[in-house]
C-alpha cells in the first residue's frame, strides 16, 4: 500500500514529467518558423499524399500526387484549393487551418491544455474552438507536429499525417502567392 507521501511523490513527478513534455513541444513550436513535409490525407476514406511548406502564421503551400495538378495554397488570409476542373477560394479563418497553421495560438493553446500520451509514441493535444475540434499530435522523441485530425468546412473527417523533412529553412517570395481561377 502507497503511503500518502509516497502519493503525493508519485503526483509531483508525474505532473514534472508531463510538464516537461508540454515545454519542450512549446520550445520546438517557437524555434520553428517553417516546415516542409510529405503528407498522406484521409478524408472521409478517401486518401491523398504530397508535398506541403508550412510558413507561420497561417500560410501554407501543397501540391498534390495526383492527375488533376491540385494544389491548396493560403497567403495568410485566404485558402485557394485549385485543380484542372476546379476552383475554390474561402477566407481562411473560415477554415480549420486558421488555427492548425497559427503557432502562437497552438503556443497558448497547449499552455493551458492536458495533454494525452498514445502507446508512448505520440502526444496528442484535443483543442475545441467554437465549431471547431482539432485533434493535433507530435512525436514523443523529437516533439515534432506529426499530424492532426479535424473536420472540414464541409463536415468531412480529415486525417493528415506528416512526415517532417526540414524546417527553417529561406522560402521563395512568391511561394504563398494565390493562383488565379482560369
Amino acid at each position: 500500500m502507497l503511503r500518502p507521501f509516497s502519493i503525493f511523490i508519485l503526483i509531483i513527478l508525474t505532473t514534472y514529467s508531463n510538464a516537461e513534455i508540454k515545454d519542450k513541444i512549446i520550445q520546438n513550436l517557437k524555434k520553428t518558423n517553417n516546415l516542409d513535409f510529405t503528407f498522406e490525407q484521409n478524408v472521409n476514406g478517401k486518401i491523398e499524399n504530397g508535398n506541403c511548406t508550412v510558413e507561420y502564421p497561417k500560410k501554407i503551400f501543397c501540391i498534390y500526387a495526383t492527375s488533376n495538378n491540385k494544389i491548396l495554397v493560403s497567403n495568410g488570409k485566404s485558402l485557394v484549393i485549385k485543380t484542372k476542373t476546379s476552383f475554390y477560394r474561402y477566407p481562411i479563418e473560415k477554415t480549420p487551418l486558421n488555427l492548425i497553421l497559427d503557432k502562437n495560438y497552438l503556443i497558448s493553446r497547449i499552455n493551458e491544455l492536458s495533454e494525452r500520451i498514445i502507446n508512448k509514441n505520440l502526444i496528442n493535444f484535443t483543442i475545441r474552438e467554437k465549431d471547431n475540434e482539432i485533434n493535433l499530435f507530435f512525436d514523443n522523441q523529437n516533439y515534432d507536429l506529426i499530424g492532426w485530425q479535424n473536420k472540414d468546412i464541409y463536415q468531412n473527417l480529415n486525417i493528415t499525417y506528416l512526415s517532417l523533412t526540414s524546417k527553417n529553412r529561406i522560402l521563395p517570395n512568391n511561394l504563398f502567392k494565390l493562383p488565379i481561377q482560369n
